[in-house]
């Protein structure tokens, strides 16, 4: 009796080793995945100051701080409402979980025993929110209330969450079905993409944007090129990233991912050279390049684990190509998209996630795919599954965001006032520059009036000149006070100024008293051009 009891402990001893054992395994292996899925997250953080510069880059110098700024929001106000209630309505994991959005799990927080997993992925995932967010303020730029922002950088969270959860969370519905996209080509950069051009079509253009053919230049085309860059750098931790740990298999699907990455931006940026080449003179053109790298980049996002080196070759040309083409596209439709987003964003995810169902296959490590796509023998079902994603999102982030859009719109009011918008947001908003950097020849032209030389009381609305659409002022006089200007008149400042101007060529015009070498800053030339235009006026030194 005693022998037995003997081997009874010894057994639950042995079995409860066995338990710890096991126990302090899958812990190992949850924090390897855990300490990969912050790295990553970390380095997906980094490309909001990779859209931060390249979307300050392409717009005019008087808005470029601004644009950071916005780029700073979509972290603080959509990192907040994700913690709130994004997180809950994408991977909540309460019994009311449904197909259609998680419940549970709301203001974010965890158990010791579960905080290591729960809060990496909390924290990955508020990194692909807010990228979703960002890809609109390149779309809204130069034109968009700064409040009106934060307040869709709030709302715009719960146009993420709901197709995140469908494509990625055990009980979407789209999840059920097979729908595969490992980056986040559908509910990252398609709804991000739909959001845009809906906010492109409800803001409308910048004033004078198609009073001549080409675009305006950009502000800094080295800060947009080096956007570019960092955002390069931060999609291999968004593509690899993505394969959600490096245990078991999916160390093998990360590696594929790298890889499969960086060819198709290879691939994509030669076409988008070999396209400015052709089509622009001869000439290699930046925006050309930026957003075929980048167009690249979104269409190797939703099969990156999947695909070989060859087939991201194929696919980032293919992207590229589609980028290129749409932002031509939207010019020829009159859509004014300031950084191209809805090309590289909406455009290239369609192909992103149709690509998935043609290139797709079968994955034995980590079962990321369970059906083939058509390529590899698989019919058309896995296509087909892609095309409903696609479809649905689309539908999804057109209707939300038009509603929330409106919304705001009507209740604060997205586009700034005519004054506010010629002169520039990083003066009105941010009280950063001075009048010399943000030259009003558009404002005095387009209203007829002199900002700072009021006479102290506000005056009746001004419409536009030179039959422009109406687009009265709210208050015409009231921000020069607000900024301390009455005092100041452009128009006095750039009459002195342009007597010391001389031409790019060093050409004296009209000098009685020096050539201005002392003071070789650009200053503005506002000699008619010809056409009677003043929206653009000549750059000179003096």
């Amino acid at each position: 009796m005693a022998s037995a009891v003997n081997v009874s402990n010894a057994t639950n001893v042995t079995v409860s080793a066995a338990v710890a054992a096991a126990s302090a395994a899958d812990e190992n292996l949850y924090s390897d995945d855990a300490t990969w899925i912050l790295t990553s997250a970390f380095i997906i953080f980094t490309m909001q100051s990779g859209f931060g510069l390249l979307e300050s880059g392409t717009v005019s110098p008087k808005n470029e701080v601004n644009i950071m700024v916005k780029n700073a929001s979509d972290v603080l106000y959509g990192g907040l409402a994700y913690w709130m209630f994004g997180y809950a309505f994408s991977f909540g994991e309460s019994p009311w979980s449904n197909a259609f959005c998680g419940l549970g799990q709301f203001f974010v927080d965890a158990e010791e025993a579960k905080m290591g997993w729960v809060f990496s992925k909390f924290f990955f995932q508020m990194s692909f929110a807010t990228t979703a967010t960002t890809i609109v303020s390149g779309a809204m730029a130069e034109r968009t209330k700064l409040q009106a922002y934060m307040a869709f950088c709030v709302l715009n969270t719960l146009v993420f969450c709901f197709p995140s959860h469908w494509a990625w969370d055990n009980k979407g519905w789209l999840n059920k079905m097979g729908y595969v996209d490992v980056g986040g080509a559908g509910p990252v950069h398609l709804v991000g993409g739909v959001c845009s051009l809906m906010a492109m079509l409800i803001l409308g253009p910048r004033h004078g944007r198609w009073d001549r053919d080409e675009a305006p230049p950009m502000g800094s085309p080295t800060n947009a090129l080096l956007g570019m860059f960092m955002l390069w750098w931060g999609w291999l931790g968004f593509n690899c990233g993505s394969t959600f740990g490096i245990t078991g298999g999916k160390w093998k699907l990360a590696a594929r991912s790298a890889v499969s990455t960086i060819t198709a931006s290879m691939g994509g940026g030669i076409v988008a050279v070999v396209l400015s080449y052709v089509t622009k003179n001869q000439k290699f053109d930046i925006s050309y390049l930026i957003n075929g790298i980048l167009g690249a980049l979104v269409g190797v996002t939703g099969i990156c684990a999947l695909a070989h080196p060859w087939e991201g070759l194929i696919i980032g040309a293919v992207g590229s190509f589609v980028s290129c083409v749409g932002t031509e596209m939207m010019v020829k439709l009159r859509i004014d998209d300031p950084v191209g987003c809805f090309p590289v964003h909406g455009m290239c995810s369609v192909w992103a996630i149709l690509a998935v169902g043609i290139f797709g296959h079968v994955d034995n490590l980590e079962g990321v795919s369970r059906y083939d796509g058509l390529l590899k023998g698989g019919g058309f079902y896995l296509l087909g599954v892609q095309t409903l994603g696609t479809v649905t999102f689309i539908s999804w982030a057109s209707i939300m965001s038009f509603i929330l859009l409106k919304g705001i719109d009507k209740t604060i009011g997205l586009r700034v006032s005519l004054e506010e918008e010629l002169i520039g947001a990083d003066i009105c908003e941010h009280g950063v520059g001075s009048p010399d950097d943000s030259p009003p020849p558009e404002f005095i032209e387009a209203s007829g009036k002199d900002l700072t030389d009021s006479d102290g009381e506000d005056g009746p609305p001004t419409p536009l000149a030179r039959g422009s659409p109406v687009r009265r002022s709210k208050r015409p006089h009231s921000l020069g006070k607000r900024l301390g200007l009455r005092r100041l008149s452009f128009r006095r400042i750039f009459r002195e100024r342009r007597q010391s101007v001389m031409s790019l060529t060093g050409e004296p015009k009209g000098l009685s008293g020096g050539l201005g070498v002392d003071n070789p800053r650009p200053v503005y030339d506002f000699s008619s051009d010809g056409n009677g235009g003043l929206l653009y006026p000549k750059i000179v030194v003096g």
